[in-house]
């Protein structure tokens, strides 16, 4: 067959998220006789240390004692991180089986084994290198473990990274294999969760948030098939105070366009999310879900992924999209520097209210209320006098216009400037998840020939359900999270001066209702988007927490210490359930029957008609009564079969028994 480029077939990918193509290479090579491989040629850390004197040593614990065949010598790099040992094999081959034996004078030394990496590369700085295996559990001391390798990809060069801060100290490694190019069609990943592999250059380190290093991705996901992705890159940090946490995050820049995973953008960059603070490894993307349920019209997009970087395993990380104006992502007009005129003038534009937009170039402070606002799009680098001074001028408007006597008009006061319908959307998922940074960092965006702000999408959501101390327990209190919570400056009052009109309030209440009724979001619903993210990171979360062994310790703003990755899921979900109750109290809602989480009283399912309600699923006689608000009994009989009520529209109580003793009572909306 034709071979197309990855760069091709990603770029015609258009499928829902969580996938990604296939890049099959022709397999070469027919399968040969497994045998051990000759360690002519050792690659690998060239600094020792002598631990006689703790200096570092050319002659003393060398790599060339990780295969003398001797258990008792061992190789011990002077650098505690970073370091390796492997082979250069002249030419390719597949790798069936590895045994390896670690340093043999204490347990210690079996332990320091544990998220070691086995990597194959066909390049001699290990830019294209990709996982052979990952050690899971301690070895044995004095004995080679051996364990099976199932990629069926052939490498020339192949090596053991130490994981962070052991100086490897391993005391002997076999290889087994036999000559061929071998094929893609069966790659190693370290859990059920895609692997995602980045070198950089020679190594480099990662230490700004403003300088890109140059390197090299691999993203393996054998959920469906064995997909496989690889391209150039530049990587740098990312963040404000997740930056100084010692599992780091990141943004890259790929080479090629790209719509990872089947994403909706085709695009260069990405986010990997380090999720420190959050030892559910599932906040964000529990947001994202209930984010697309309540129809915002964009969605940040995310996965889980293992992540290693030059070797070493770095933990359980989220890919996300990069928020951004592009398609599939914030979709507005895109501008240049000769759009200095109306209409074109009047956008796209992305803005953040963020409290941190001091730290940056491209940010005002609003004329009103004082919030500092960062000019995402166009950036820093693009954007002319022209186009900052009409965003930072229309921005003005909207806030005068909120903070006006007739602020309530339609047509005159804020809605002139505000898109309610996002803003309320945005706020939800804010409240829903019990987020005390909504209005810390709250992207807006405005469309051209348009004067309306439009909010989101929501971000930043890694102290949701209830993982901030500051506010913990949320459900406790009377206020929205939003009155308890961070916000930059000025911007908790743009807040508090929509809740005096009654329309703002009026539409929140709707909108919120039409989201319950139609069951889109609920208790139920929130379980079963925990409860399907926890099984999906089960694997990968026992590796993170042995590289970052926090479950037992406060990080971040965590409130409490839960002691075990079960005890944090059952956290979210309690605060989940009482949040749903929570909020219902707050606005007064009252469930219709075309909730279903209302809808199976009994075993009876219930739901209205125009003028009626309908119970259906009736397998054994129950009782059925209908009161309305004075009192009056509308109906009330005993049926064994399903039943039409003709009803008037209106709010009733109704009373479902069964012979059993068991009898549910609930608030009806008739339609």
């Amino acid at each position: 067959m034709e071979l197309k480029t990855k760069c091709q077939l990603f770029s015609g990918l258009q499928h829902p998220y969580r996938m990604l193509v296939l890049l099959w290479l022709p397999f070469a090579g027919i399968a040969q006789t497994s045998e051990k491989l000759p360690a002519t040629n050792i690659i690998g850390t060239a600094i020792s240390v002598d631990y006689s004197t703790n200096n570092a040593s050319t002659t003393v614990n060398t790599k060339a004692n990780a295969f003398d065949g001797n258990l008792n010598t061992f190789f011990a790099s002077y650098d505690r991180s970073g370091t390796w040992v492997g082979l250069d094999l002249g030419e390719r081959h597949v790798i069936t089986k590895i045994a390896y034996c670690p340093r043999y004078e204490t347990s210690v030394g079996s332990q320091r084994l544990v998220l070691g990496v086995f990597e194959g590369a066909n390049s001699p700085d290990f830019g294209d290198a990709i996982p052979l295996l990952i050690i899971t559990e301690a070895p044995k001391l004095s004995v080679l473990t051996e364990q099976k390798v199932t990629c069926s990809k052939g490498f020339r060069y192949v090596r053991y990274v130490g994981p962070n801060d052991v100086r490897c100290n391993i005391a002997e490694i076999e290889f087994y294999g036999y000559k061929g190019v071998g094929s893609n069609s069966n790659l190693y990943q370290l859990t059920n969760l895609p692997t995602v592999v980045i070198t950089t250059t020679n190594a480099q380190a990662i230490t700004s948030k403003d300088n890109y290093v140059k390197g090299m991705i691999t993203i393996i996901d054998n959920r469906n098939g064995v997909n496989y992705f690889s391209d150039s890159l530049e990587i740098r940090g990312r963040g404000h105070a997740s930056w100084n946490f010692p599992k780091k995050p990141y943004r890259i820049k790929l080479q090629n366009k790209t719509n990872l995973f089947g994403f909706p953008a085709k695009e260069k960059s990405w986010t990997l999310i380090n999720n420190w603070g959050d030892k559910t490894l599932m906040r964000n993307l529990v947001a994202y879900e209930i984010s697309k349920r309540l129809d915002m019209a964009y969605t940040t997009a995310g996965i889980p992924v293992d992540f290693i970087l030059n070797g070493e395993y770095k933990g359980t990380y989220n890919l996300c999209d990069q928020i951004d104006v592009a398609y599939g992502r914030v979709e507005v007009e895109k501008m240049t520097n000769k759009d200095i005129q109306l209409p074109n003038l009047s956008g796209g534009y992305l803005l953040e209210v963020d409290a941190y937009a001091n730290q940056e170039k491209d940010y005002f402070i609003s004329s009103v209320r004082r919030t500092p606002i960062r000019v995402r799009y166009p950036d820093f680098d693009d954007i002319v006098p022209q186009q900052f001074s009409y965003i930072r001028d229309h921005y003005a408007k909207m806030e005068t216009a909120l903070f006006s006597s007739n602020y309530k008009d339609p047509e005159n006061g804020y809605r002139k400037y505000i898109d309610i319908e996002s803003f309320i959307r945005h706020f939800l998922i804010g409240e829903i998840t019990g987020n005390t940074d909504t209005y810390w960092s709250t992207y807006i965006y405005k469309e051209r020939n348009d004067d309306l702000f439009r909010f989101g999408p929501a971000w930043d959501l890694d102290l949701t359900f209830d993982n901030d101390r500051r506010t913990f327990p949320i459900n406790s209190r009377n206020q929205w999270v939003y009155e308890v919570g961070s916000a930059a400056s000025g911007f908790r009052e743009v807040v508090n001066r929509l809740f005096t009109d009654e329309y703002f309030v009026a539409r929140l209440k709707a909108i919120y209702a039409e989201y319950r009724n139609k069951g889109l979001i609920s208790n139920e619903v929130l379980q079963n988007i925990i409860n399907g993210y926890a099984a999906e990171l089960d694997q990968s979360q026992r590796l993170n927490f042995t590289r970052w062994n926090i479950l037992n310790s406060i990080v971040h703003e965590n409130p409490l210490v839960w002691g075990s990755y079960a005890a944090e899921l059952n956290n979210i979900k309690r605060y989940a359930t009482e949040r749903i109750e929570w909020i219902d109290r707050k606005l007064s809602y009252v469930p219709t029957g075309n909730n279903p989480e209302n809808q199976k009283v009994i075993g009876i399912f219930a739901y209205s008609t125009p003028n009626a309600v309908c119970f259906d699923n009736v397998t054994e006689p129950v009782l059925i009564t209908i009161i309305d608000l004075t009192g009056r009994v509308i109906f009330s009989e005993t049926v064994s079969n399903n039943k039409t009520v003709t009803i008037a529209k209106g709010f009733y109580i109704v009373t479902i028994a069964d012979n059993k003793g068991n009898k549910k009572v609930i608030k009806w909306l008739a339609l």
